[in-house]
């Protein structure tokens, strides 16, 4: 599903994690209905990001501690 730009399998009480990128609550209703018709699930938790506070791609690199 092109929605679906991450998915984690995840320790602990929760199996797996899905970002989901949707336009709207209606656009996440009809994403649901189908992701579950397609999947058999025991429970479906949903939580919406209201701000993003920070986002990057970058790995910091530590500096090596052997110098000096």
């Amino acid at each position: 599903m092109p929605e679906i730009v991450e998915c984690h399998r995840m320790s602990g009480t929760i199996d797996y994690l899905l970002k989901v990128i949707i336009k709207d609550i209606e656009s996440y209703d009809l994403f649901y209905k189908k992701l579950i018709g397609k999947v058999s699930f025991l429970k479906v938790t949903s939580n919406f990001v209201l701000e993003k506070m920070k986002q990057t791609s970058e790995i910091p690199i530590m500096a090596n501690t052997l110098d000096g």
